[in-house]
């Protein structure tokens, strides 16, 4: 089922699948900003990434000596989430434990991922993780949004561009196929923009590490006469991602709330690498928006 959200500006379009954010068109311009999903490049929107982001070492992690097999990104995104919350301008979506999740991890939890039209042009994105366990529960999230680019037929991927601010050096972690690998970690210079170029994808994301601070991306055409800029208050990592091999005509801007298992992971999830731990009734918010342009 299809949720829409409009404020005279922009329409949104909302799916109770993943409670994925599938559409978001200027009511003006008629510019449709996010990916449509062609399966031939990648068949998702911008999927919501529950309870883990990346991949676990052989998808499978340890807790209390019993062994539990996860999907990459988790199972959030191919989950139906309950609609609990609705006005013209604000979606809240609800996921809860079940048999079938337990099977596969086993706490109680309440994840809700709300969407708020919070100015003309700006929509707001948050998940609410609430800990329903008498035990702590370790979970990572994430969001995966991905953009047209370009956004107009008459134009190219490298007539775009990325700029990030605050404009400094940031520490990049870097993948050895799924993995996340310490050892080759590399400074990203983003003093400057950085136009599109397949290259710079070919060892798949760019991934830079913020450590919660606050972050803006803008993701647009040289001109800057359309395209989006992400907002992010404090998420432990952001990737910047698209398919090298296939060319895609997107872009994807992805704030993390932890990270893939490192090459040398010891399968614990209480010890995996920038977890998060909440304890029973303790709630955990992250959050970031989204302003087009």
């Amino acid at each position: 089922m299809s949720v829409k959200l409009d404020n005279g500006s922009i329409c949104v379009g909302l799916s109770e699948n993943g409670a994925e954010l599938i559409s978001v068109v200027n009511k003006r311009t008629g510019l449709e900003y996010i990916w449509q999903a062609d399966p031939n490049f990648w068949g998702r929107h911008a999927p919501n990434l529950f309870p883990i982001v990346g991949r676990l070492r052989g998808d499978r992690y340890k807790f209390r000596d019993k062994t539990y097999f996860m999907p990459q990104h988790g199972f959030a995104r191919d989950n139906e989430f309950d609609l609990v919350e609705k006005t013209a301008t604000t979606a809240r979506f609800r996921l809860t434990d079940s048999e079938e999740t337990q099977a596969i991890y086993p706490f109680k939890f309440q994840f809700d991922v709300e969407y708020r039209l919070t100015a003309q042009d700006t929509l707001g994105i948050a998940y609410i993780v609430t800990n329903l366990d008498h035990q702590d529960i370790y979970f990572s999230v994430g969001g995966h949004p991905a953009f047209n680019v370009p956004l107009l037929p008459e134009e190219k991927f490298t007539d775009y561009y990325v700029n990030i601010e605050p404009r400094r050096h940031y520490d990049r972690v870097k993948l050895v196929g799924s993995y996340l690998d310490n050892n080759q970690e590399d400074t990203f210079d983003a003093r400057v923009p950085l136009r599109l170029r397949r290259d710079d994808y070919k060892d798949d994301a760019i991934i830079l590490k913020l450590g919660g601070n606050p972050l803006s991306i803008v993701l647009a055409r040289l001109n800057e006469s359309h395209g989006i800029t992400m907002h992010i208050q404090d998420a432990k990592y952001v990737g910047i991602w698209t398919p090298y091999v296939k060319e895609a005509p997107f872009v994807a801007i992805e704030p993390w709330w932890g990270i893939a298992d490192t090459v040398d992971a010891d399968g614990n999830i209480t010890h995996k690498y920038a977890i998060n731990d909440l304890a029973p009734a303790q709630i955990f918010t992250g959050s970031y928006s989204l302003t087009f342009f």
